[in-house]
């Protein structure tokens, strides 16, 4: 098949792409490489990978036609960037997906959307989980009045291969990992007992992609707009995940805005 992916060059993104390059795919990549790094790029005869900001580009017709599926992947995923600059958070994760929506409805390609998990903490936590949330909203839209065929999935604190580990989008088992070998503390938000459902990325990717098979299997699901909640179903504290890096020092710091 022929699929494109946003946000190619992400954490998700990069184990998407690997996982359907290997199951024999052509590939295309949109991405504007604002957390997604050049080194993630997979050097394959059939993946292509092209910088586009999908804020303000309608129209994907010239780097890739009529794919068979989409899978939206691309977003600023963090809730506390999104309280302090909320315009980019909205833009990024509402307007890219109504523009990539009205172009598959022109082409009527599938979508699987990557939602979030920050839904369940409540839309008016941030501007993170309020454009997420208006993002799935619009992917049923789409479903209901132009019966575009979509899947939504719900991911949950993945970890894994690509996780950012320094920055603002950074993940947590990312900072931990990179502070654990350095040999600094693990630094903890809060009292450190807020708890967490944590996915690992290969089973986001198995997640998704079952969707897709879905979509084309005996199983005629490409109506059915279904949101699927992609977590293991088993939590931690932010303590027992410090826990299990063994003997290591720990060091509280104030708990942030937005945090759940």
């Amino acid at each position: 098949m022929k699929i494109l992916v946003t946000g190619g060059v992400g954490f998700v993104g990069t184990n998407l792409i690997k996982k359907l390059l290997l199951d024999g795919h052509q590939v295309v990549s949109l991405d504007n490489y604002s957390t997604g790094k050049k080194d993630n790029e997979v050097v394959h005869k059939n993946v292509s990978y092209f910088n586009v900001d999908l804020r303000y580009v309608h129209n994907y017709d010239s780097y890739v036609s009529k794919p068979d599926i989409i899978y939206h992947m691309a977003a600023l995923a963090r809730i506390q960037p999104s309280i302090k600059d909320p315009v980019t958070a909205i833009q990024n994760n509402f307007d890219s997906t109504l523009n990539i929506l009205e172009w598959a409805r022109g082409n009527n390609t599938p979508v699987i959307f990557a939602g979030s998990s920050s839904y369940h903490h409540g839309l008016w936590g941030s501007p993170y989980a309020w454009s997420k949330f208006g993002g799935e909203q619009l992917c049923e839209l789409y479903n209901k009045v132009y019966e575009l065929p979509i899947a939504i999935c719900r991911f949950y604190n993945v970890y894994g291969p690509h996780q950012l580990e320094s920055g603002t989008y950074a993940t947590v088992i990312g900072i931990f990992e990179r502070q654990y070998r350095e040999d600094k503390p693990l630094t903890v938000t809060g009292d450190g007992e807020q708890r967490r459902d944590f996915t690992h990325i290969d089973d986001i990717v198995d997640g998704i992609v079952k969707c897709h098979e879905a979509m084309h299997g005996a199983v005629d699901m490409r109506y059915a707009g279904e949101i699927f909640e992609l977590g293991r179903g088993v939590n931690h504290s932010i303590i027992e995940i410090t826990e299990m890096f063994g003997e290591t020092d720990v060091e509280y710091i104030p708990k942030r805005p937005g945090e759940y």
